[in-house]
């Protein structure tokens, strides 16, 4: 699972000794932290993004893994899997570029059929 390997890299960061220490900074019962290792419940994309800017893992990498761990679906979590090491060997940045271009694109389309005299007249 993600989430203890999340959770182990902070608290190796962090130097911390218990679990009850990542609880307190997650401002969390400290039961929640065993439950999110045994799977009974979830890192937060929230909490996922405050554990790896803290523990030196890209965010992004923290997200893919904690909603690979959400899946119940033995295919889904392959499929997750796959993308979080396709992102990896070509690297994140090249992840995020195409990402952005890609809304670019989306958000200069859009623009365009704004324009449209029939699209006007519709959502008018």
């Amino acid at each position: 699972m993600y989430a203890n390997y999340l959770l182990d890299s902070y608290k190796k960061a962090k130097n911390y000794v218990q679990d009850k220490q990542i609880a307190h900074d997650l401002n969390v019962p400290k039961q929640r932290i065993s439950e999110m290792r045994n799977g009974k419940r979830y890192v937060s994309d929230s909490e996922a993004v405050f554990l790896a800017e803290n523990a030196n893992i890209d965010p992004k990498e923290a997200l893919l893994g904690c909603h690979s761990d959400r899946n119940d679906n033995p295919r889904l979590k392959q499929l997750w899997a796959e993308i979080a090491k396709k992102l990896n060997s070509q690297g994140i940045q090249a992840f995020t570029v195409t990402f952005l271009a890609s809304g670019l694109m989306v958000t200069s389309l859009l623009g365009d059929i704004s324009q449209c005299a029939l699209c006007t007249v519709w959502l008018s």
